[in-house]
């Protein structure tokens, strides 16, 4: 079942450039890996998104994902709380949820021709 990572993060004051670079350029290779988007939700705040295959597949990788996360950790506030730098999140996908689209326009029926 599709599992979905939610990481926040909270970038120092002028390390924004480098932390979006550091996950431009990072190309993971995690097995059941689907793809993720980087977010920003403030002058100083991300989330990361990432879409899994399992949540199997998704503990399995933790391991790499510090790896990464090594690589921007000094861009980094520590959150407050007892949170340390990251506030992450993980689950299984209950519910898929459709795009919007505009409603079908009606045809139009097609009058018979009255002799």
């Amino acid at each position: 079942m599709t599992a979905f990572n939610i990481v926040r993060f909270r970038v120092k004051p002028g390390r924004q450039e480098h932390f979006i670079a550091a996950h431009r350029k990072a190309r993971p290779n995690f097995k059941g890996f689907k793809g993720g988007t980087l977010v920003k939700t403030g002058e100083q705040t991300f989330c990361i998104v990432g879409e899994w295959a399992s949540l199997k597949a998704l503990a399995a990788a933790r391991p790499q994902m510090i790896g990464i996360l090594d690589s921007f950790r000094d861009d980094l506030e520590d959150l407050g709380g007892g949170l340390g730098v990251t506030d992450p999140v993980s689950g299984e996908s209950v519910a898929r949820l459709a795009a919007w689209q505009p409603p079908k326009k009606k045809a139009k029926a097609k009058r018979k021709k009255r002799r």
